[in-house]
């Protein structure tokens, strides 16, 4: 394990994870691919501490996403009697360490007993002011912004709001996670390069860390791994490279 002393000021405040890789894992175990999606689980666990304990403020994690309904019947099922287990099995440990959960993505189309759990863990810990744990669940970042659009319409077209009154920062406010930090960090296990679709506002200057390792295999030396190429990277946010040095020397 690494031991990590770092400034806050340093560190990613928001890290947004693509959880990929977990069929891929089980077959080259000789498994089925639900075997890789439960033993996916440990990993968040060791993710979720890990973030904790280096104060981390945000950790979203990309579980289900709005195209993952194509996939067979039998593992959707899986995974979502996988995600009521874990939310019911979990939820009571990551209150104790003062994390906050929110499930973002349309949960209308799961069971109302799931739906029951998410809502049960997100008042449990609503008031927690430690880590927030978001877990992307029928999320797509299209959608996403779809909605902060409806949204916006419908109070231009009562009158609440003028049309010139919309701006980034409106636009910005009506998204999910809008109380949080852009994404700094992305992280894709597996190996594929593409952010199929996920968090696309939040993350219009994240860098993005592409790891082959698959997600079953991820732990917390992967993670420190991945924030040490972070903290190795020059971010620009437009700029170049004198006029940053330029800045940080004036400071």
């Amino acid at each position: 394990m690494h031991s990590v002393q770092l400034s806050p000021d340093l560190l990613p405040k928001h890290i947004a994870i693509i959880m990929d890789g977990n069929g891929r894992w089980a077959k080259a175990q000789g498994k089925s691919r639900v075997f890789g999606h439960r033993k996916g689980v440990s990993a968040v666990r060791k993710t979720i501490t890990m973030s904790a304990k280096l104060g981390i403020k945000a950790l979203t994690l990309f579980a289900f996403s709005s195209e993952n309904w194509q996939r067979p019947v039998e593992e959707v099922g899986v995974l979502m009697e996988l995600f009521i287990s874990v939310l019911s099995t979990e939820i009571k440990k990551l209150h104790k360490n003062n994390i906050r959960l929110c499930i973002v993505g349309d949960i209308s189309r799961f069971s109302k007993s799931l739906q029951s759990k998410i809502l049960h863990a997100e008042n449990l810990t609503r008031n927690n002011d430690g880590l927030v744990v978001n877990i992307a669940a029928n999320y797509g970042g299209r959608w996403d912004i779809t909605q902060a659009v409806k949204n916006i319409t419908e109070k231009v077209e009562n009158g609440s709001m003028k049309s010139e009154d919309i701006s980034e920062e409106l636009i910005q406010s009506h998204l999910t996670m809008a109380d949080l930090p852009e994404v700094d960090l992305m992280i894709r296990t597996s190996g594929e390069c593409r952010i199929s679709n996920f968090m696309l506002w939040q993350m219009a200057y994240a860098e993005m860390y592409f790891t082959p390792i698959f997600w079953p295999d991820f732990n917390e030396d992967c993670l420190v791994e991945a924030i040490d190429w972070y903290l190795n990277r020059e971010r620009r946010f437009g700029c170049t490279s004198e006029q940053i040095t330029t800045t940080t020397v004036s400071q």
